[in-house]
């Protein structure tokens, strides 16, 4: 085992948030194995906790206040 991270795969319109199905901006991967997809409100309200009990967290909900013509290749 290497200790590298593998490259995490960007957020799709796809990924839902597994609270409430809105488009996920929010994925938490688990240490156990398994991942938890969240909106930006539902992400703020979890991911303090995710994070404590050794969650990844890639947080892509700053794509929320992007400006046109800067969102990514699977936005388009």
């Amino acid at each position: 085992m290497t200790g590298a991270l593998a490259p995490t795969k960007p957020l799709l319109a796809a990924d839902r948030c597994d609270r409430c199905g809105a488009q996920a901006y929010i994925r938490a991967t688990l240490p156990l194995g398994g991942e938890l997809f969240f909106c930006a409100h539902h992400g703020r309200q979890h991911v303090a906790v995710l994070r404590e009990k050794g969650a990844e967290i890639q947080d892509e909900s700053a794509r929320l206040s992007a400006t046109p013509g800067t969102a990514g290749d699977n936005e388009r």
